[in-house]
């Protein structure tokens, strides 16, 4: 990669700068720590602009549950042509014809841990035929919207199925574990680049794991191990931000955490955060002897200052009476 080039300042946020070749610089010795891995970034430029992309490791912070989006069978998973039924109360005939609605039969929904280990029939023709007639009923928002399907997913269909839903760290979609809370501090990545700001970050992330919460309830944070936590605003470029801190995530990583869940921690404050108490309280101590110190340096500086201001003003009283 060439990280040369001519000088010109990069954004790297609001009315802040960084030269290009030092960004170049940090950018090196960024992929130099990642050499073999696909996590090293690369650059170009268009129309003037330097562009550098690549994933972007960032680590779950969560506090409170997550709600991941519904899946969507119906559009994901079409039937194939030669299906005659696939919607309940709807008959396709053979040329697309609609014919008459059948009756359904009674479906009685129970949770798979409920159903009895009863051992098959040993008849291998009929216990197909049973498979096939045995409906399925498919969970959504609204009972009302239920759809029956008249015959069992093929493995084909399943093998689709688990191809289009997303999850975090192996957590599918599921109804009863639809909303839950990634295990703090598991990562994953996303592919960006140095363009894109913070907000727009947040929401590639959660449409990525289809995540149904708002991107404005999360702050993306960069969170030092002395403590340190320092927010990267809307107009921020995380990507930058990550190459300036350096690529060494034993120092610093970057959190999706709550908005409203995390405050910022200053580096002066992040130094004392991780001190045991009497330490703290040896720290405190000293402080309010320096401070009675101070206090006891400005009394007698001003006792002073009264005194000659007293010794003054008695002078100047008793010069008229003197002539």
């Amino acid at each position: 990669m060439d990280y040369g080039g001519c000088e010109y300042p990069v954004p790297c946020g609001k009315d802040k700068y960084i030269s290009k070749n030092e960004l170049l610089l940090h950018l090196k010795t960024y992929n130099i720590y990642y050499e073999g891995q696909n996590l090293q970034l690369r650059h170009r430029e268009e129309e003037g602009e330097l562009i550098v992309e690549g994933l972007l490791n960032i680590s779950w912070g969560l506090r409170r549950p997550i709600r991941l989006q519904m899946q969507d069978d119906n559009q994901r998973i079409r039937p194939p042509p030669s299906s005659s039924s696939w919607h309940s109360g709807c008959n396709l005939g053979a040329h697309g014809s609609v014919l008459k609605p059948s009756t359904l039969p009674g479906i009685q929904v129970t949770d798979a841990e409920a159903v009895p280990n009863t051992e098959a029939p040993r008849s291998g023709a009929g216990t197909k035929a049973q498979a096939e007639e045995t409906p399925q009923l498919m969970r959504t928002r609204s009972d009302v919207g239920v759809r029956h399907r008249g015959s069992a997913r093929t493995p084909s269909e399943q093998r689709r199925i688990r191809r289009h839903r997303f999850s975090i760290n192996g957590h599918f979609y599921n109804h009863k574990t639809s909303v839950f809370t990634p295990a703090y501090g598991s990562i994953t990545n996303v592919r960006i680049n140095s363009t894109m700001t913070t907000p727009q970050v947040l929401k590639l992330l959660l449409n990525k794991f289809k995540i149904e919460n708002s991107a404005e309830e999360f702050a993306l944070y960069i969170v030092h191990t002395s403590g340190e936590k320092q927010k990267l605003r809307g107009s921020d470029y995380p990507l930058i931000a990550r190459i300036l801190q350096g690529p060494c995530e034993q120092v610093s990583k970057v959190f999706l955490m709550e908005k409203d869940q995390v405050e910022e921690v200053t580096y002066d404050v992040a130094q004392y955060i991780k001190f045991e108490m009497p330490i703290l309280r040896s720290f405190i101590q000293k402080l309010e002897e320096e401070e009675d110190r101070e206090v006891k340096k400005l009394m007698r500086k001003y006792s002073i200052l009264r005194l000659m201001i007293e010794q003054r003003l008695e002078e100047i009283s008793e010069g008229p009476t003197a002539m």
